[in-house]
């Protein structure tokens, strides 16, 4: 059988309403898509944090920093500069983290020596005001024991807090020095010069 032109017409309107529904459906379909797209964006800042060591040889009246050698000049009791067999002198000094600082310390000891420092010895020790004594190095927590050779040093550590807020400086920790002379000899002089090194402690 073969198709009339009305046959024709008939088909010919029906596949035009079928692919122009395709279109209207695939429109539909997209538009349905896009109405259920979102998007969330985060963004992470990150800031360094401060850290600074402070140091103190006038038991607190003023606070610098002495990072290269010779340092802060300590203020030993008499005879320092007088010494005979058995003399004995004190020193205070003092250490503390300075304001803005963010973090926690440990702080480690290293000892070296100039001149000539044979037959002299020492004792260090952290204490607890800025009074330096046999008293005070008795009663305090001992970084160095006594009979130590001028020039080196333990391995003993001891802690520094930061300041509560950070704004201000931490807690102030007190060292005391005993340095005893043996046998020395008439005119002898040396130095003995200590590093103070702070490591930041995790938060």
């Amino acid at each position: 059988m073969t198709d009339t032109t009305e046959t024709k017409r008939q088909r010919g309107r029906k596949v035009a309403a079928i692919l122009a529904g395709g279109l209207v459906l695939g429109v539909g379909t997209m538009a349905t898509l896009a109405a259920w797209n979102d998007t969330e964006v985060a963004t992470g800042t990150f800031t360094a944090g401060r850290f600074n060591m402070q140091g103190s040889a006038d038991k607190g009246t003023t606070w610098a920093d002495n990072t290269t050698a010779p340092g802060a000049a300590l203020s030993f009791s008499t005879p320092f500069n007088n010494l005979q067999p058995g003399s004995t002198v004190y020193s205070t000094y003092q250490v503390r983290l300075a304001a803005n600082t963010t973090n926690d310390a440990t702080v480690a000891l290293a000892a070296t020596s100039g001149g000539s420092v044979g037959g002299l010895t020492y004792q260090l020790a952290t204490v607890a005001s800025s009074t330096c004594d046999d008293a005070a190095l008795s009663a305090g927590t001992t970084l160095v024991p006594a009979g130590t050779t001028v020039g080196t040093a333990s391995a003993s550590t001891f802690n520094l807090t930061k300041g509560t807020p950070t704004t201000s400086a931490g807690a102030t920790v007190n060292l005391c020095f005993k340095v005893t002379a043996g046998a020395i000899t008439q005119g002898q002089t040396g130095t003995g010069t200590w590093t103070f090194t702070a490591t930041s402690s995790a938060s």
